[in-house]
């Protein structure tokens, strides 16, 4: 059993949650994810580590209710237990296991779009304790909506905010502020995008034309968290591949939007994952190929 140490409301549709979990918080990187279940009647649910402390041996998870588990979640206290918390699952960043000298010659810019700000704060916070300086602009539809501001503002080179309505920060879209950003003189060598499926299609669609590779976290339906249920499957440069296992992160000039799209909404009703499953053959599922874990 896993005891939530704190549980914290950030705004009207968003949860924080701190987590007693050792063994998990010894092995954690920024990228990864865990899998929760509240009891054994509970769905697996991914989520993004938000951020980690080995020495506390605790996991900080946040998310936003979306379904019957999640809204459960979000009732449970300080004191209260989940049964199952897995991880960490995924492959960290990749500038984790880079060069640090040659990591600090960068000039990196984090977008971050909603809920998509609690897996950027991780990845900022570790470069900022290794001395790299990274820019961030976190984005929301309305200034309520507006996530982890404070702790961003600590590790963020700059912080640039934005909000659809204009109600704090700048006023616009993420991908407005990324063209301004590069209209004022900022040059940049790699971005990272995190946040809704859409953000990040359209951040791609910007920082391919102004040449800049970008990265991006999938977060498309997962079950298992192993490849094997093929849920998560996403085509990267024409090839098959699994967010749980591959990913999260890919580069983000190579995913087809539209089919991760698509296949985010089919996955959704049984008749879609039959549809899917007849479609997709052998490539369905990641692991033997064969299992029948959507069945």
């Amino acid at each position: 059993m896993y005891k939530i140490l704190k549980a914290e409301k950030l705004n009207e549709i968003v949860y924080l949650m701190v987590v007693d979990a050792p063994r998990v918080a010894k092995h954690c990187e920024p990228g990864q994810f865990v899998i929760v279940k509240k009891d054994d009647a509970g769905e697996r649910i991914p989520l993004t580590i938000c951020d980690y402390d080995r020495e506390a041996g605790t996991v900080t998870i946040v998310f936003q209710p979306v379904g019957a588990s999640t809204e459960k979640f979000a009732k449970m206290q300080t004191g209260d237990f989940f049964e199952d918390f897995v991880g960490p699952l995924g492959c960290p960043s990749e500038f984790v296991n880079e060069d640090l000298e040659e990591l600090k010659k960068e000039k990196l810019l984090f977008v971050a779009g909603g809920v998509g700000t609690a897996p950027v704060y991780p990845q900022v916070k570790w470069l900022h304790e290794h001395g790299i300086d990274a820019d961030v602009i976190v984005g929301a539809k309305t200034k309520d909506l507006i996530i982890l501001e404070k702790e961003m503002e600590e590790v963020a080179g700059n912080l640039y905010i934005t909000t659809d309505d204009g109600t704090f920060g700048r006023h616009g879209m993420v991908t407005k502020v990324i063209e301004d950003l590069t209209a004022e003189g900022k040059t940049y060598t790699k971005c990272v995008a995190i946040g809704p499926m859409i953000m990040m299609k359209f951040c791609c669609l910007t920082t391919k034309k102004l040449n800049l590779p970008t990265i991006v976290s999938m977060n498309p339906i997962m079950v298992d968290g192993t490849g094997m249920c093929g849920a998560c499957r996403v085509i990267v440069g024409g090839e098959v591949k699994f967010a749980c296992v591959d990913g999260p992160e890919f580069d983000g000039h190579l995913i087809d939007w539209d089919l991760a799209m698509k296949r985010q909404q089919m996955y959704k009703t049984e008749e879609g994952r039959a549809l899917l499953k007849l479609r997709e053959g052998d490539t369905h599922h990641g692991g033997c190929g064969n299992c029948g874990g959507d069945e």
